[in-house]
């Protein structure tokens, strides 16, 4: 094994054991007194995106199980801006007293720190794994009106003609741009990405024929392809989805190694005490599997199951792998 390769596995272990462990490390008799009467005042939910997106709706839910089952008001609070890395800083420098809340992504937990610079944070310094709220996973789309019908036909012509095919994402280190960087990898197909300022606008540029293609999450693109606005090519993800049973998967056709998962999860400042970051796992946990929520879930198009501050860190890590090698492979880095 190479230095280079030693120095990546260890990074992935780190990951993978450091964000649980080393938040509980200190306690002190006052953390798990104080821990006891939590919460006595109200808690704020950290949301890194705009209000009405992917990354604010499960926020919401969460906002919803914890007021409910805590006793105490959670406020939300929408600060986008840097694919996440803003409000994930102001979390990063909040007490760790379990009051102030991240409500973390693929973006800000795992996409970031693999490809970035200059991030500002450290997931694993900074921050100690909760609980994953949501998961979901990318689709490649096209318009119905386009040439192509099938990914392999997608494929082929992109390699027929290399620059004739552009595909719309949210900005270089983006799940979205990362995503159509692994299909690329694993299909050998030709495309151009087109950056936009945010997801609407990635959005826009594909329905309105600027560009040929993107790679976007389910849960916005459900709609538009059970409409019929957008034709689907292919699922980045293990196994199709009840919500779009029609859509093959990328490994179905033929391209393995292709999935690009979204999730979204919360995630405290280092250093919370071990009884709250507990109690808030086991609150959501058992708020997120009532029948209401989970149809709430399924109508955002995700799905969510229980899972431990030990899960969702593991989880984290595979994740921050993957793109770790896409980004390598890509020559993906951003500052």
């Amino acid at each position: 094994m190479t230095p280079a390769r030693r120095k990546t596995r260890r990074q992935v272990l780190r990951i993978a054991t450091a964000g649980t462990a080393a938040a509980f490390a200190h306690m002190s008799r006052g953390d798990v007194a104080a821990s006891e009467d939590y919460p006595s005042k109200p808690i704020k939910l950290m949301v890194p995106a705009a209000p009405g997106g992917p990354t604010d709706a499960p926020g919401r839910l969460a906002s919803q199980v914890l007021a409910a089952k805590l006793g105490q008001p959670v406020v939300v609070e929408n600060r986008p801006g840097a694919g996440g890395a803003i409000g994930a800083r102001v979390v990063a420098s909040a007490p760790a007293d379990g009051y102030t809340l991240l409500v973390g992504n693929t973006s800000t937990l795992a996409v970031i720190p693999a490809v970035s610079t200059s991030a500002g944070y450290d997931p694993v310094k900074d921050f100690v794994p909760i609980v994953k709220l949501t998961e979901g996973f990318l689709i490649l789309v096209v318009l119905p009106s386009s040439p192509w019908k099938t990914v392999a036909e997608f494929v082929e012509d992109s390699k027929a003609n290399p620059a004739k095919i552009n595909y719309s994402h949210t900005g270089p280190g983006g799940i979205p741009h990362l995503a159509g960087e692994l299909f690329m990898l694993r299909s050998g197909a030709r495309l151009t990405g087109v950056p936009y300022r945010s997801g609407g606008e990635s959005l826009t540029g594909v329905l309105s024929g600027a560009v040929e293609a993107t790679f976007e999450g389910v849960s916005i693109l459900s709609p538009l392809i059970n409409e019929g606005k957008l034709r689907a090519l292919g699922a980045q993800t293990k196994e199709r989805t009840p919500l779009l049973p029609q859509v093959s998967t990328m490994a179905e056709l033929g391209y393995p190694d292709c999935e690009a998962n979204t999730f979204y999860g919360l995630a405290a400042p280092a250093g919370t005490p071990e009884p709250i970051v507990k109690k808030i796992s086991a609150v959501i946990n058992d708020g997120f599997m009532t029948p209401d929520v989970q149809a709430m879930i399924r109508n955002l198009a995700s799905e969510s199951k229980p899972n431990s501050p030990e899960e969702f860190a593991a989880f984290i890590a595979a994740q921050y792998r993957k793109w770790v090698v896409v980004g390598n492979a890509a020559h993906v880095k951003i500052n």
